[in-house]
């Protein structure tokens, strides 16, 4: 290994271990899908019984790079052992080469533009090893490494600390939501109360409401009180809180159509570029300003979005257009519990009508009732939002020392002082 630099080849090796997953049905799978864009953040996994050709084996701590289209940036380290989709590569590093630098190596902005000068293939790109491993960066000492390695994920170790606090705030927000207006626990509350008939289909959840005693940790009065006593039948929606109201999806909002964006033109920015699968890149003008809410159009149909900042819909998603005064994340939380998905006409490429969509009803509280729910929801919220914001500075500072510490433009002094900022 030459003095002055460091090539990928003497430092990185593909792991080739294929494996038939039909040996191993409930093995955890990693697909391109499942790598977010940019991010460095792995957003799910599925698992081999869902799957059915050879795929590669992998360890955990190994690194997976998506070689198909490297400028995604799909750029992981495994968090447990499992199997992967062969557009990507599984790479350990050599003897006297620290893992974790060489995963930010792997995850530079210079690696992956050097990636993609080498790669395959016009419309659907692939990475070649033997070009990537020609790829070289200045000389660190194994010590020198693991300090690089240990700056930039300090940085990742607080994202998803907080990536790990919001799950916990979403699931409270989530709970919430379910209790007032799916299984309607203050309206059993307040009939249990008065000594109100419980209909057939709700006494189930009125005998458990009724066995937790003081343990249903009921509402202050003044939050109570805005929740009928009783409840009525309806044609469409069955039992329902007394007063309130049944609602089309049409009646309360458009279904907007995003717009097609290819990829080639995308300029790098700070906003989301949202397709049916989520975030799908980054672009420097937003086509509509957030907060705002992402259904799946095609392809991923019904998938569900939030997003706080500007953004930008891609043609397969709609975006919604609030036709009233509403909290947006009740209305966020009732396209969650709708299974749009199996609203989806069948075809080869799956999709589902908006009109569709319009005609599904929706149980419509009192305005009362949403002004509170919005009132004990916006600590969860405004905690959620700014860890959120607190995400996108740290992946900034990440991207942005990431360069310079590989070139040795800034040493690892300065850059532990630069983290400090952050953490």
């Amino acid at each position: 290994m030459a003095s002055e630099f460091l090539s990928f080849e003497d430092c990185a090796q593909e792991v080739r271990r294929k494996i038939n997953p039909e040996k191993t049905p409930e093995t955890r799978y990693i697909g391109l899908e499942h790598i977010e864009q940019g991010s460095l953040h792995l957003n799910g996994y599925g698992t081999t019984k869902d799957i059915s050709s050879t795929k590669s084996a992998f360890t955990k701590g190994e690194i997976l790079f998506g070689k198909l289209r490297p400028y995604f940036r799909k750029v992981v380290r495994a968090p447990f052992d499992g199997v992967c989709s062969t557009d990507i590569w599984v790479v350990r590093a050599n003897d006297g080469i620290d893992q974790g630098f060489l995963y930010y190596w792997m995850a530079s902005e210079d690696f992956i533009n050097f990636s993609m000068q080498g790669s395959e293939g016009a419309r659907m790109p692939r990475a070649k090893w033997e070009y990537v491993s020609r790829h070289r960066i200045p000389f660190f000492d194994l010590n020198e490494q693991r300090a690089i390695a240990h700056v930039l994920g300090s940085l990742d170790d607080k994202i998803e600390l907080n990536r790990r606090m919001n799950e916990t705030l979403e699931a409270m927000a989530q709970a919430m939501f379910k209790s007032w207006f799916v299984d309607f626990d203050p309206v059993i509350d307040n009939a249990l109360a008065a000594g109100n008939p419980i209909p057939d289909e709700l006494k189930e959840r009125a005998a458990l409401r009724a066995s937790l005693g003081d343990a249903r940790k009921p509402l202050p009065d003044n939050v109570r009180k805005l929740f009928p006593s009783e409840f009525e039948h309806t044609n469409k929606m069955g039992w329902i809180p007394k007063g309130w109201k049944e609602k089309t999806i049409g009646d309360l909002m458009e279904l907007a159509y995003g717009k097609a964006l290819a990829s080639r033109v995308r300029e790098p920015g700070p906003y989301p570029v949202y397709g049916s699968g989520g975030i799908a890149g980054y672009h420097k003008q937003p086509m509509v300003n957030g907060p705002g809410i992402i259904v799946g159009r095609k392809g991923t149909v019904g998938s569900v979005y939030r997003e706080n900042r500007g953004f930008f819909p891609i043609d397969t998603v709609f975006y919604v257009k609030l036709k009233k005064d509403l909290p947006l994340y009740w209305v966020y939380q009732n396209l969650l519990h709708m299974d749009i998905g199996g609203l989806g006409a069948d075809s080869a490429v799956p999709g589902v009508n908006r009109n569709t969509i319009y005609a599904q009803m929706w149980v419509f509280p009192g305005p009362e009732v949403l002004s509170s729910y919005w009132l004990q929801l916006q600590t969860y919220i405004q905690k959620y939002d700014h860890l959120l914001e607190q995400n996108l500075s740290l992946q900034i500072a990440r991207d942005t020392l990431l360069p310079k510490l590989l070139s040795g433009e800034v040493r690892i002094s300065k850059a532990k002082e630069l983290m400090e900022e952050y953490l």
